[in-house]
């Protein structure tokens, strides 16, 4: 195979046919997290989504923002960006600690917007190559670090299909597509329109698939039918975090729970970032009014005495409440 689809096929487990994804979800695939999921058959993670500027403009946001620790790789680290000079200096900072940076061209948010960041810059590809072109020069193992980006789909595919060739030819590695058009939010996915993407473009782009995975059976499906190298999972992930694990939960695990629990309080989650993740991977075990109660507490030790309690001693891991 090409480099181009060794730098991203080299992540993928032995006797795998791709590489299984977390993808880079604001405030939530933080390192407890990605830990976790790399317990459970997870290959490859992202972190958040860091805004470049902020970045480099201050120690307090490198510190919060960027949080890596021993075993936490491999590590792709996604800035939002629009300035060549701003996105390699950023590139240089982190090489030494991840295996390869990201370009947010995906986020759909207004803010995101009104600073002409993510999904904005798709109809920027001259810029978008600039940036790559710049971050590509400033590695100093260029050989050994990847260089990707994330986009949406284009209303035009021809335009999705231009953009994906001129991101490789700038240096990308692998191109993550999320099968949505920047205006769409909680329409289906469309996988159909990705895998007339892939027959179009030259094999030696690599792309990811990514939209609408909320378990291994949907990534197996996504991949069987798109071909693409990789899947990534935001929902599905925080749902079930043992989503990728060969045992193929479609719960989550009183197991991963437990380490959850013990991975949170050892190294530290913000309570809504906790708080959050547990209402999420506990939403399919509860009944309505255990989830209202649970929705409600506001202290750690709350939340640990409720699923200690609810969770981890009444229902055994096996099913969900049958209320």
């Amino acid at each position: 195979s090409s480099s181009e689809r060794s730098k991203l096929s080299k992540f993928c487990q032995p006797g795998r046919p791709y590489v299984r994804i977390c993808a880079p979800m604001v405030r939530y695939s933080k390192l407890p997290f990605r830990y976790l999921m790399r317990q459970y058959g997870c290959d490859l993670c992202y972190t958040p989504m860091i805004v470049a500027s902020s970045f480099l403009c201050s120690d307090k946001a490198r510190d919060n923002e960027f949080v890596t620790g021993p075993g936490d790789r491999p590590l792709i680290v996604q800035f939002a960006s629009n300035d060549p000079a701003e996105f390699a200096a950023c590139v240089q900072l982190v090489e030494p600690h991840c295996d390869g940076v990201d370009l947010n061209c995906g986020c759909p948010q207004r803010w995101a917007n009104q600073q002409n960041l993510g999904v904005c810059l798709c109809s920027q590809p001259q810029l978008l190559a600039e940036m790559l072109t710049a971050a590509r020069a400033a590695l100093r193992c260029p050989n050994k670090f990847a260089l990707s980006a994330k986009i949406r789909l284009c209303p035009d595919m021809r335009d999705t299909e231009r953009l994906c060739l001129t991101l490789e030819k700038a240096g990308a590695d692998w191109i993550t597509v999320h099968c949505r058009t920047p205006t769409q939010r909680h329409e289906p996915a469309d996988w159909e329109a990705l895998a007339r993407l892939r027959s179009v473009l030259p094999t030696r782009i690599a792309l990811v698939a990514n939209g609408d995975v909320f378990n291994l059976l949907d990534a197996d499906r996504l991949h069987s039918l798109t071909g693409c190298l990789g899947v990534m999972s935001a929902r599905g992930l925080i749902r079930n975090p043992a989503m990728f694990s060969p045992e193929r939960p479609l719960t989550t695990p009183n197991e991963c729970v437990r380490r959850f629990l013990w991975l949170s309080l050892s190294l530290g989650l913000p309570y809504p970032v906790f708080h959050y993740h547990l209402v999420h991977m506990l939403e399919d075990r509860l009944s309505r009014a255990e989830a209202h109660f649970f929705n409600y507490l506001t202290s750690v030790a709350a939340v640990i005495d409720f699923v200690n309690r609810w969770v981890l001693n009444a229902h055994n891991g096996d099913c969900g409440n049958d209320d």
